[in-house]
């Protein structure tokens, strides 16, 4: 099992070099095709003096101006990926989710930037982008140009977002030299345990020797990274959770902590 195809999200305010030199790495040790994305969208409202109003010189002066950058990232993403690399450029003038999100039919894995920033007309929403792409995401640590994954941290629980994070990110723990499979609980009883041991089984069956943890208390991010940290993970496998409310996307604590963290390389399927 392996990625084939994998998209890069550039993001219009970042700097591309880190991330297209990360995206690069991972398509020559995945042998995949790569393909480089950029968006940004113009506000449908312009703030005045007189307040919030349309605008259409001014909406089109910020269209060029996206233009103009897209074409700057298309620029840098060619003169970054090496030429041994299969790639191609994708670019528009949108929601940087919303055609990540469509995009993503066409890839086995995503690859971006932790920048989310407020400003969702140019900066992606990565926890509606993994709830709703329907691929694995890869968000990287911030302004890291590789990535070794040589020990990874996969965060277990017995659901189905945490098996298909787990399904997913065979490629990376196949190549990896430790994987913990690591589960939080405060009082952890033989279905835990039993859980655990499946999911080291299951690895194994991909011939991946993985080792189980347990550690005690309430389910906290903060921890799992602690733990992370400690064994110098690199990468941490979980599923991401989320439910809707009012139409929008409220996280568990885990995801939030995760999206918002910049030291360390995540991946996340729901």
């Amino acid at each position: 099992m392996s990625y084939k195809s994998i998209i890069v999200n550039l993001a219009v305010d970042a700097d591309p070099a880190p991330i297209v030199k990360l995206a690069a790495g991972l398509a020559g040790r995945f042998g995949a095709h790569l393909i480089g994305l950029a968006a940004a969208d113009v506000p449908p409202l312009v703030s005045t003096g007189e307040g919030l109003v349309y605008e259409g010189e001014v909406m089109q002066i910020q269209r060029t101006e996206i233009e103009k950058r897209l074409a700057e990232l298309r620029g840098a993403f060619e003169r970054l990926v090496p030429s041994s690399i299969s790639s191609e450029w994708m670019q528009q003038v949108c929601s940087p989710t919303r055609l990540l999100s469509t995009a993503a039919r066409a890839c086995d894995l995503i690859v971006t930037g932790g920048e989310e920033g407020e400003n969702v007309f140019r900066a992606v929403d990565i926890g509606s982008l993994a709830l709703f792409c329907g691929r694995p995401v890869f968000v990287a640590a911030t302004n890291f140009e590789h990535v070794l994954a040589k020990t990874v941290l996969v965060a277990w629980k017995d659901t189905r977002e945490a098996r298909r994070a787990v399904a997913d990110a065979l490629p990376f723990l196949s190549k990896a030299d430790e994987v913990v499979v690591v589960t939080i609980d405060g009082n952890p009883d033989d279905g835990v345990r039993d859980s655990l041991a499946d999911v080291a089984v299951y690895l194994e069956h991909h011939g991946i020797l993985a080792r189980t943890e347990i550690l005690k208390g309430e389910e906290n991010g903060e921890q799992l990274l602690a733990f992370a940290r400690s064994i110098h993970a690199d990468l941490v496998v979980s599923g991401a959770y989320g439910h809707s409310r009012l139409r929008e996307w409220a996280f568990g604590g885990m995801t939030r902590t995760l999206v918002r963290e910049s030291g360390i390389n995540r991946l996340m399927s729901y």
